[in-house]
């Protein structure tokens, strides 16, 4: 037993030591990432959509920058999981919404509920989701005036924006891989490094 304690503490106080290292250049590309992802979003919200259009930039987006930006090795923030797993939350919320729109007791927990068994069973689970999930049933006037289309915009093409932010910005430099144990980025490298050999 007291093996065990000592190794179990060993072991925490590596990953520990481990999680709190400073990579200043790890943290200068999430902040960069996740400044011009949001920051394109909100832009085109507040210069192009008109006030009494859908709101475009949610607050599940937030969340949704921490892992794509900051935790990108993460399997919860890999593209299949952070489209996926916004997409499906968000046909659960507006789905739920439909059917019980003014029973908010009722409405809330069934909404985050039916879109965590969904993206477990999608295998597309992405935390965010189910605040997307949430903001369907809870916000009042615009995105409830929305119905299906939530799932269109603001949902699903403000995941393609930020996807596409961070596949530029999480590939910028060589200790940085976006998505995780993706063919298409290690092809991509690999025809790198072949042209600086040449």
């Amino acid at each position: 037993m007291k093996k065990t304690f000592k190794r179990t503490l060993r072991v925490s106080k590596y990953v520990i030591y481990k999680e709190t290292l400073v990579d200043y250049k790890e943290h200068f590309w999430s902040f960069l990432g996740a400044f011009f992802g949001i920051g394109l979003i909100a832009f085109l919200q507040s210069h192009y959509l008109l006030e009494q259009e859908n709101v475009f930039l949610i607050g599940s987006f937030g969340a949704s920058s921490v892992l794509i930006y900051g935790a990108i090795q993460s399997p919860l923030a890999q593209p299949r999981n952070f489209v996926g797993g916004h997409v499906i939350s968000a046909l659960v919320g507006v789905t739920v919404y439909q059917i019980v729109p003014d029973i908010l007791w009722l409405s809330a927990p069934l909404a985050v509920a039916f879109s965590i068994i969904l993206m477990q069973y999608t295998k597309t689970l992405h935390p965010p989701g189910g605040a997307t999930a949430l903001i369907a049933v809870t916000s009042p006037g615009k995105i409830a005036d929305l119905g299906y289309w939530y799932v269109l915009s603001p949902v699903l093409s403000g995941c393609l924006i930020l996807l596409l932010v961070a596949l530029v910005f999480n590939n910028m430099t060589k200790n940085r891989s976006y998505p995780a144990h993706s063919r298409f980025i290690k092809l991509l490298k690999k025809k790198h490094q072949h042209k600086l050999k040449n």
